[in-house]
């Protein structure tokens, strides 16, 4: 998922090039006047080369996994769709070579030969690896899909779509197999495209607003290590830059946010958009901290803001989220209340949609910083990937605390 913010683990990459370009890494030994190599030079590398081969590693990884992923979903997808048209007639070891043709001779010819080594070696540690479509890289399948497209064809829309895709991950794969500087902006190019190229192949399901920040590899492996925090940004506009508020809100069947004036939500997504969201099913608990309340005026001195200044902004979104309710058909499922208490935190706790998935967005308050401007943790609540001790994760802690000042809270009429 790609952002502003201190994703775990950190997920960034750029297009291959030397070290002059941003984010680009080099190792290269020292060199003398002239380019010359000077003998004798210092083998030991200092802090500043280690943090830049971490980063190298960082990276890859991050490149591989995805790249990993895209192998094996071509692989089943190409073994389905023409293992049944060639097996019958050549075998269940030929008919890969079958498929290949005389265009594919030498590449097909090239994987049997390192299959056979592998056997010798003991290199094949899965007996299911023991075929020849084991042994084929991305750039092949992809030219077996390309030469039998018509049979891919009533399973696939767009051809384009996945050649496009599957070109931008080959400056990724490039660099990532000779193990040379990936900086920045590749990596995000090659994760959105595998992300893509996994939806179009059926390796996903449902909208980007179903699954409203979708799960990738990294934090699949590493998830555990996190409790169910999946990124944290500087600040709120890195967040909004990688999950607009259209994307965390869409979908919802239950949105609960707890804060001073709730600008997330007021400001970031419309009116007609809340409406059609309940009218779609949504419940919606909204907790304003009360503008009345001497919790205000000590948060106005905090900021510096003239007094009455916090408390007629917050008015107004309340009075913006009543016109909202007034408008529904049936405002029952529509809750708005006030709370007396010293704000400690803002948090938009959305669940529900097609695929179950929670996410959480959290804020604590700064004695000298502005809700745009304090660090924000998103979490993973409910549906798929939830690490196994999420009962335990802060998403429930926040969902416990929400629970606990909305029994205290009086609502607006």
């Amino acid at each position: 998922m790609s952002s502003g913010g201190l994703e775990l683990p950190p997920g960034d990459g750029g297009h291959e090039g030397g070290a002059a370009e941003a984010g680009a890494v080099s190792l290269a030994g020292p060199e003398a006047a002239g380019g010359a190599v000077r003998t004798g030079v210092e083998l030991d590398w200092g802090a500043d080369a280690w943090t830049e081969v971490r980063t190298r590693a960082q990276r890859a990884g991050r490149a591989y996994i995805w790249l990993n992923l895209i192998e094996q979903r071509l692989r089943a997808v190409v073994g389905a769709v023409l293992r049944p048209v060639y097996e019958p007639v050549h075998g269940e070891d030929d008919w890969v070579v079958a498929a290949a043709g005389p265009a594919g001779q030498e590449w097909v010819q090239r994987a049997v030969a390192v299959r056979e080594v592998s056997r010798r070696k003991g290199y094949l540690l899965d007996p299911a690896d023991d075929n020849v479509l084991s042994f084929l890289t991305l750039p092949q399948l992809r030219e077996l899909m390309v030469q039998h497209w018509p049979c891919f064809e009533p399973y696939f829309d767009d051809r384009r779509e996945i050649e496009l895709a599957l070109d931008e991950l080959e400056v990724t794969r490039n660099v990532v197999s000779r193990n040379r500087a990936l900086s920045r902006a590749v990596l995000g190019q090659a994760e959105r495209a595998s992300a893509r190229l996994l939806e179009v192949l059926g390796g996903g399901a449902g909208s980007p607003s179903a699954d409203r920040l979708p799960i990738d590899a990294v934090e699949d492996l590493v998830g555990d290590r996190y409790a169910d925090v999946i990124s944290v940004h500087p600040d709120r506009v890195r967040l909004q830059r990688q999950l607009p508020a259209e994307d965390l809100f869409g979908g919802a069947r239950r949105l609960d946010a707890i804060g001073i004036g709730l600008n997330l939500l007021v400001q970031n997504y419309s009116g007609r958009r809340l409406v059609r969201l309940m009218e779609a099913g949504c419940r919606v608990r909204l907790l304003f901290l009360n503008p009345a309340s001497s919790a205000v005026k000590r948060r106005e001195r905090e900021l510096g803001l003239r007094k009455g200044e916090l408390s007629r902004s917050v008015e107004m979104n309340i009075l913006h989220v009543r016109r909202v309710r007034a408008g529904l058909s049936d405002p029952s499922g529509f809750s708005i209340h006030v709370f007396d208490e010293t704000p400690r935190f803002t948090a938009y706790l959305v669940e529900g949609g097609p695929s179950g998935s929670g996410i959480g967005v959290v804020q604590s308050y700064l004695r000298r910083a502005r809700g745009m401007e304090a660090p924000v943790l998103v979490l993973r609540g409910g549906g798929r990937g939830v690490p196994k001790d999420a009962d335990h994760g802060l998403f429930t802690t926040y969902r416990e605390e929400f629970e606990s000042v909305w029994e205290d809270s009086r609502p607006v009429s």
